[in-house]
């Protein structure tokens, strides 16, 4: 269960960076399922299509976010930087540049 929970959360990361560059049967597809976590007979309810379609955009979404995040990295680069800014923090450094560059870094976040 943890780890469809993490792949979730992970696809709701990769829809936020890569998601326009997705069709726009691929996003309602994904929005539907991932977002409003609704089933695939109710998408294709609401959509007019077979559940097969669904499945297929749905699938050809994920696999798309995949690529782009394996071509690009945009995920992997952000959640680097995050975790640097933290490991800055956690050095609670007084010295008010350094804290002025991390608040910096923040922004670009």
């Amino acid at each position: 269960m943890e780890k469809a929970l993490e792949d979730k959360i992970r696809y709701h990361h990769l829809f936020d960076i890569y998601g326009v560059l997705l069709t726009e049967k691929q996003k309602k597809a994904f929005e539907y399922h991932y977002l409003d976590d609704y089933s695939l007979s109710e998408i294709a309810s609401l959509l007019n299509v077979s559940r097969n379609a669904v499945y297929e955009q749905i699938t050809i979404a994920t696999t798309y976010l995949d690529e782009y995040e394996t071509k690009l990295g945009l995920l992997a680069k952000s959640e680097k930087s995050t975790k640097i800014i933290e490991q800055l923090k956690a050095l609670n450094n007084q010295n008010p540049e350094m804290q002025k560059l991390i608040q910096e870094l923040e922004k670009l976040e």
